[in-house]
């Protein structure tokens, strides 16, 4: 495809797709920790959720043998990230790199949601 004909079409919603273990756990923890609230769930037992907050979505996939990578699986851009730090640290979640001002204009930081995987937050400055 020329970089013409995909100029031709506009990109829509794109989410993140995470791997769990333990939906309810990671439903419970994205709520409490980032506010977001399930908006779809599929399945019996439900293996598939979709989560909603603002205009970020979470899409929860549930795989009972999961080990999560060593690389970010998702990147998280926020209002306040002091307020989002300690929510994270108040929740317990593991925290993969501080809090710092990034030299590409972001203050963010990396934490890892209970199986492991590891989301980047951050918020422009």
């Amino acid at each position: 495809m020329s970089d013409e004909t995909s100029r031709r079409f506009r990109l829509g919603r794109v989410a993140a797709m995470i791997a769990v273990s333990d939906i309810e756990r990671s439903l419970e923890i994205y709520r409490s920790v980032f506010g977001f609230e399930k908006v779809f769930e599929n399945g019996n037992p439900v293996g598939f959720m979709i989560l909603k907050k603002d205009d970020a979505e979470l899409h929860l996939s549930l795989q009972k043998d999961y080990k999560a990578p060593s690389f970010n699986v998702a990147h998280m851009l926020v209002s306040d990230a002091e307020a989002a730090y300690r929510a994270c640290e108040e929740h317990g979640l593991r925290i993969i790199k501080s809090l710092k001002t990034k030299d590409y204009g972001l203050k963010a930081f990396v934490i890892a949601d209970p199986d492991g995987n590891r989301i980047d937050v951050g918020q422009p400055v």
